[in-house]
């Protein structure tokens, strides 16, 4: 797998690019069989593309690491489509016989023809000329399009009757995970925010839009309610709900608003505050619209960690001078705090049974599997 993984990652634009006719034999490469079906190396590289290219985003930069992960991430798309072509087997083993191999496909082909007209329907606005030139310029036949419906179908159908139908999670299932785990259910300081969101598309703004926020706050002061000020300046997303983000924990908002918010009191509003752009970025809080202090903050993406790296007291116009512009001001309202707490049964019952849910169709699954392996010939190469 070490020469396939290369060959996928030098795809991705790096410099060990194997040679031409080494390329032309892996597209050709049968990856496995399975009893009379194979799954080519062109498949598996279809696959692999959306992964890939998320790969290449994060570790670019780090080839042995990226190649580590293009690896492990072909090895599990490989053994998916096996298991694609172990399903696809049995339902042709269940039905060998003519008479109920044509039953089947009377059923699978009308729902074949459902799905085509809603596709047609949801994405073609029905226009049927629209979907079949879509196909063309995928280089996809009609014929071949329905065929990878029908083998959706069929797996689903299989899938249902193997692992969904036989799964009961109990309220004593879902008691006993929540009384075993209940650390998973802890829920740190949380804040109710309102954040009203000023663009700043240049430093040359920068002035008029601190005055801008600094208006603001003046009529927060005065009486005017953060919900209406936020409705009528926020550029945010929240404007039409009055800029309200809901509850959050602490330990989930970026640092930079986590450490104002945890210094505000319930009900009381931020001063003017900026940030600049990217992972590496600088928290100003302004006064008279000046600056008069900066907090540098450094994400690293490794670790899922942002640190607080600088705090600096800015005591002239001068002494911002050098920091980066800033992209938005904002000014931010704590509603509410939470402290720190457990969430109750009520709160997590869904998203238990839905865990539970998983866990048990993921054993079905792997049981099924495992048997349709023992049964089928499959050779991996």
């Amino acid at each position: 797998m070490r020469t396939l993984s290369i060959m996928l990652v030098a795809a991705a634009g790096f410099s060990f690019t194997p040679r031409a006719s080494a390329e032309t034999h892996l597209v050709n490469a049968i990856q496995a069989v399975v009893h009379d079906s194979v799954v080519t190396f062109a498949e598996l590289q279809d696959r692999m593309t959306p992964a890939r290219e998320l790969l290449v985003r994060q570790y670019r930069g780090q080839p042995e690491l990226l190649e580590q992960k293009v690896t492990a991430a072909l090895n599990e798309n490989l053994e998916q489509l096996i298991e694609r072509q172990l399903i696809l087997q049995d339902f042709r083993s269940k039905f060998a016989q003519k008479e109920r191999l044509e039953h089947a496909n009377k059923i699978i082909g009308k729902d074949i023809d459902k799905d085509i007209e809603r596709e047609i329907h949801t994405r073609y606005g029905g226009d049927r000329v629209a979907f079949m030139r879509t196909l063309q310029a995928e280089g996809v036949t009609l014929e071949r399009y329905r065929q990878q419906i029908r083998n959706r179908i069929i797996i689903s159908w299989l899938r249902q009757e193997n692992i969904s139908s036989s799964i009961i999670i109990s309220p004593h299932k879902v008691e006993e995970h929540y009384l075993a785990r209940r650390e998973e259910f802890k829920v740190q300081e949380e804040v109710k925010l309102r954040m009203i969101v000023l663009k700043c598309p240049g430093q040359t703004e920068a002035a008029s839009t601190a005055a801008l926020a600094e208006d603001i706050l003046t009529k927060l002061k005065e009486g005017a309610t953060f919900a209406e000020m936020a409705s009528i300046h926020s550029e945010g997303s929240q404007k039409t709900e009055g800029g309200d983000l809901g509850w959050w924990e602490l330990s989930r908002l970026s640092r930079g608003l986590a450490d104002t918010a945890a210094a505000l009191q319930v009900g009381q509003n931020s001063s003017v505050l900026s940030r600049s752009a990217g992972d590496d970025y600088w928290v100003c809080q302004y006064s008279n619209k000046a600056p008069v202090l900066a907090r540098h903050y450094v994400v690293d993406l490794a670790l899922k960690k942002e640190d607080l790296v600088e705090e600096r007291r800015l005591e002239s116009a001068a002494a911002a001078a050098n920091l980066p512009p800033p992209v938005e001001f904002y000014l931010m309202q704590v509603e509410d705090k939470r402290p720190e707490r457990f969430k109750t049964l009520a709160e997590v019952r869904e998203q238990i049974e839905q865990d539970l849910l998983v866990k048990e169709q993921t054993r079905l699954a792997n049981l099924w599997l495992d048997r349709l392996k023992k049964k089928t010939f499959v050779q991996v190469f």
